[in-house]
């Protein structure tokens, strides 16, 4: 599993923070006795696997550092419908303002994790390790990524500086080269970074060829049927590893998986999960 750094959480948190408070939580501070205590549960409304336990934890003490906050659960980790995943105790006016953003946080990276551990699942005993993508929430791609792999699956490149992934545009813009656009990309891309893994996008079994001859690393093989992806793969097997994408759902994934690919990226994994039902509950007993 991936870590987040504390940077990374700080700084979320704290832009999420000013983006619900801004000049201040006007109903708590109007309601809520000065120097009021309190203490509150948060638990899992449905079963789901956890993710982001530390952004709510920081979330309440970036609003007081008195706040005492015990996780209950890890991430990564499945848990049942009402089970307690955190406490937390303290000034009741920064748990009451911190309250949502804790929940924006928890219930949106443990659907992730939810949605991955899923798709993970349906592959099970094939080979195919799951991956994610760029197709991420703007601002959240390291949570989001990290989330991904607290639901078992892998991150593939964080952005475009990471990684070499020349895609059909790419070509599209290269197509009068010789030999081909596939050939003059990768020989271009070998000479400027030399030292970075070079991933070639074929929409058919031409370009797979082509890929592999040009000396790709990897072959994303872009919405193929199950029959063209086997084709492919035995095309690639023992030169270069294969990736299957575009339209996987958990509905053909399995179907997918048993092509023999290497890898299943899938962008539903963070654009299509849904925030799944967390609760924050004060108790007083």
């Amino acid at each position: 599993m991936a870590s987040l750094s504390s940077n990374e959480i700080s700084r979320s948190v704290r832009l999420a923070l000013a983006e619900d408070i801004g000049s201040g939580d006007i109903t708590t501070l109007a309601t809520v006795p000065e120097g009021a205590m309190a203490r509150a549960v948060i638990r899992a409304r449905e079963p789901l696997v956890l993710a982001g336990l530390a952004l709510p934890e920081a979330a309440f003490r970036q609003l007081s550092p008195a706040a005492r906050v015990c996780r209950e659960a890890r991430d990564g980790q499945a848990v049942v419908a009402q089970q307690v995943l955190l406490k937390v105790e303290g000034p009741a006016g920064a748990l009451l303002s911190a309250e949502r953003v804790a929940l924006n946080f928890l219930q949106r990276l443990s659907g992730i994790a939810t949605l991955t551990a899923r798709f993970v699942e349906a592959a099970k005993g094939a080979k195919a390790r799951i991956l994610d993508t760029r197709k991420t929430t703007p601002g959240w791609r390291q949570l989001e990524k990290y989330a991904v792999t607290c639901g078992g699956g892998q991150n593939h490149r964080f952005g475009l500086f990471d990684m070499v992934l020349i895609k059909d545009n790419h070509l599209v813009v290269l197509r009068n080269e010789r030999p081909n656009a596939i050939a003059a990309a990768v020989q271009r891309t070998r000479k400027l970074y030399p030292g970075l893994k070079i991933e070639v996008e074929a929409d058919n079994l031409e370009q797979a060829g082509q890929a592999v001859e040009a000396g790709a690393d990897m072959i994303l093989l872009d919405n193929m049927t199950p029959a063209q992806l086997r084709e492919a793969v035995a095309l690639c097997k023992g030169k270069v590893k294969t990736e299957a994408s575009g339209g996987v759902t958990l509905a053909n994934i399995r179907a997918i998986a048993e092509t023999g690919v290497d890898f299943i990226s899938a962008g539903a994994l963070t654009h299509s999960a849904r925030a799944v039902d967390i609760g924050m509950d004060f108790d007083f007993s």
